[in-house]
């Protein structure tokens, strides 16, 4: 596909079968995890963000550069460090001794897709300097807004195993990714087949050699968020999205459940995976099968039931169980 074809625009036909094919061209470079595709192309369609939580060396890395390559989108990467400063991330005021005056310089926060790697290894000082950043898309310098481009998001990683030399993500952080997403080890089919790959001379480093193309842009995610828009939920869904994240405040292992911002997110998430399935209505089967992707990180358990081995997947198991599922 070329760069005419990815700006042209598209139908929601048209862009459905665009992600339809995204899986298959991701495939190239990525083995397995389907499921992180799926959800970082809903976190495009909804506006949101992603958390991705995997030990070291499961190509967290090479599934965001191969998305933006197949997606024809820019893309950044930042290690997070314990010295990082917010302006390399959002980018700095620089002294230009030809003008005599303060120019802006960019930081890594103004592309499409922003990895940050290891998220939680930066102070909260830091961190918080992405809130502006994936709230209001913008970055303020000197008092005045400066816009992200579209689309943006930020899709950052953690280490679940190592937690030396780490600070806990602040909980308004938290709460503005839309997904948090565990990227496990493959199997041994799935192993063997990366080996084989790279016994045949595979390169992470060059996607072009192992034919990653465009097979989608910018005018088909706005297709897709256009589309999206308009699929239906009833009344009776709404209300199972409602009762679900308000049993998550009333679990007895839980010290704060989703807020009403994690309802709405539900629901977004629920639309545009009912839109990818091909649908233009909500089931609840839609809903229950993004909510703990949607919910888990949101949920604060209680020290006690920490203590007893109790998981917010868990949590989210027991109550896709219990809150009665409309027919």
């Amino acid at each position: 596909m070329t760069q005419t074809d990815t700006n042209r625009e598209p139908t929601a036909e048209q862009a459905g079968a665009a992600f339809g094919a995204l899986r298959a061209e991701i495939g190239k470079a990525v083995v397995g995890n389907d499921n992180a595709v799926m959800y970082l192309v809903l976190a495009l369609l909804c506006r949101g963000h992603v958390l991705l939580e995997g030990v070291p060396g499961v190509a967290k890395t090479l599934l965001v550069r191969a998305l933006a390559t197949a997606l024809d989108l820019e893309h950044a990467r930042v290690q997070f460090t314990p010295d990082l400063m917010p302006g390399d991330v959002t980018g700095s005021q620089i002294y230009d001794p030809h003008s005599a005056e303060f120019t802006f310089r960019h930081g890594p926060v103004f592309t499409n897709l922003l990895l940050a790697d290891e998220i939680n290894r930066t102070p909260p000082k830091t961190q918080s300097a992405l809130l502006e950043s994936m709230e209001e898309r913008q970055v303020t310098v000197e008092g005045k807004p400066q816009a992200l481009p579209d689309p943006f998001v930020v899709i950052a990683t953690q280490n679940p195993i190592e937690q030396e030399g780490t600070y806990p993500l602040p909980e308004a952080q938290l709460d503005r990714f839309l997904f948090k997403v565990d990227i496990q080890l493959p199997g041994r089919d799935d192993e063997f087949r990366i080996l084989q790959r790279h016994a045949s001379g595979f390169d992470p480093r060059d996607l072009a050699a192992a034919g990653l193309r465009p097979v989608a842009g910018p005018a088909h995610i706005a297709a897709g968020r256009a589309a999206v828009a308009q699929v239906a939920i009833s009344p009776e869904v709404l209300a199972y999205t409602v009762d679900l994240c308000r049993a998550t405040r009333n679990s007895p292992a839980v010290q704060h459940g989703a807020s009403t911002r994690g309802a709405t997110a539900l629901m977004a998430a629920s639309r545009a995976f009912a839109w990818l399935n091909g649908r233009g209505y909500v089931t609840p089967d839609d809903v229950k099968f993004v909510a703990t992707a949607v919910l888990r990180h949101r949920l604060h358990l209680k020290p006690e039931a920490e203590l007893d081995g109790v998981t917010t997947e868990g949590v989210m198991s027991s109550l896709l169980l219990a809150v009665p599922v409309p027919v």
